[in-house]
């Protein structure tokens, strides 16, 4: 083979070694769905080379696949489950990431009386109590999560004709409640990018309640090999840097900031 040929093949092997450089993420369809990924992915790729492949499901399914080791990072949103998840020796370290809110919307008829309301256990009673129709997540994500323990707060064990499960993201949920009319649970920040509103609006927000903090966590290798721990350490550690903070503080949708910065 002659020296252009060297060269050539050369030149080939090392952008195949470039092109298998990269990271698998399980994270939530919120982070997706917003279109965070969209905006921070490629400033993270362009510094490090790294590319980041993100594997998008609720939050019990991402920790999941992380404790399967089909995953190098998970950043997801229920402190408690991450939590659970690093005390199982699935996780390294979980770090604090960002955060933003839930909101309640609902038809703007309004038939449970609950607009404007800042109470949201309040407002889940009231729901139920109307039984009028809310459509619920039902996949163990974050949002569902948070959505169980408002009803828990509320004494309602929901169920019934009124009380739909979706099974599915939070966009298609959405999309359900507004085809139904229903009310529903959702993170700010989806409800923000989410365009199919129909008669949707935000009917309760603002209660403390309904905080939505977002954590990172490498798998641990010491569980699963194959993990990719240098380069998914070194995506976290870019993550709660002043760069990756201010990329993710700086994601706006028609003049809104979805998400807030609070690494520790």
């Amino acid at each position: 083979m002659g020296l252009a040929g060297l060269s050539a093949l050369a030149l080939s092997s090392t952008q195949a070694l470039a092109q298998e450089e990269f990271i698998t993420v399980a994270s939530t369809t919120s982070t997706e769905q917003s279109g965070l990924f969209d905006h921070i992915l490629p400033l993270f790729e362009e510094e490090t080379g790294i590319e980041v492949r993100v594997i998008a499901q609720g939050t019990g399914q991402a920790l999941d696949t992380g404790r399967r080791g089909d995953a190098d990072v998970v950043f997801v949103h229920a402190k408690a489950a991450e939590e659970e998840f690093v005390e199982g020796g699935y996780g390294v370290e979980r770090f604090e990431v960002m955060y933003n809110d839930f909101v309640v919307v609902g038809p703007n008829s309004d038939p449970a009386g609950v607009a404007g309301s800042d109470d949201v256990v309040e407002a889940f009673a009231t729901i139920a109590e109307t039984e009028s129709t809310f459509a619920s997540r039902g996949d163990d994500s974050g949002t569902h999560k948070a959505e169980l323990a408002l009803w828990g707060m509320a004494d309602v064990e929901p169920g019934g004709n009124w009380y739909r499960e979706t099974g599915s993201g939070m966009g298609p949920t959405l999309n359900t409640a507004a085809q139904m009319p229903a009310y529903a649970l959702a993170d700010r920040g989806t409800w923000i990018s989410f365009q199919n509103r129909g008669d949707l609006e935000i009917v309760v927000e603002g209660d403390d309640r309904l905080f939505n903090q977002y954590g990172v966590i490498l798998v641990n290798p010491e569980m699963h090999e194959h993990v990719k721990a240098e380069e998914g350490q070194a995506f976290i550690d870019w993550l709660v840097s002043e760069e990756g903070q201010e990329a993710i503080g700086s994601y706006e949708l028609n003049g809104e900031q979805l998400f807030y910065p609070n690494a520790s």
